[in-house]
């Protein structure tokens, strides 16, 4: 198992979303991280039931911000190797591949979370993020 230590660029999940970023501390069970990169933008809906619309409430996540942190448990936090991507770009990446994947399959869920990710676009990543 290879060790993690502060200052190491690492690859962590959290919240249904995958993130490069920079270890900051060590905090026994967690690492507290500072977000770099979006690899993977965390999913819509209701986490608890997958796949679900009705009677469900649907949650609108959004990404975490360049240089926002997380406490993260050292289970999901694995060594990132090569240069880590822009930020913007990233975060344009990500949103685009979920957008794919959401469009493979024509459902009641895919299409309301695409609704919902591109309403995120709209109120807050174009304004903010994208160039």
């Amino acid at each position: 198992m290879t060790s993690i230590n502060v200052g190491d660029t690492v690859r962590a999940n959290y919240n249904s979303g995958k993130y490069i970023g920079e270890v900051m501390e060590d905090r026994g069970k967690r690492f507290l991280i500072k977000v770099l990169a979006v690899e993977k933008h965390p999913m819509q809906g209701d986490l608890h039931n997958p796949g679900q619309v009705d009677g469900v409430f649907f949650h609108e996540r959004k990404a975490l911000a360049h240089y926002e942190k997380m406490n993260v448990v050292k289970s999901a936090v694995h060594p990132f190797e090569g240069e880590v991507p822009d930020y913007n770009q990233s975060l344009h990446e990500a949103i685009d591949n979920q957008k794919q994947k959401l469009a493979l399959k024509d459902s009641e869920f895919n299409q309301k979370a695409l609704e919902w990710i591109e309403g995120l676009e709209e109120k807050y990543y174009t304004k903010s993020y994208y160039k």
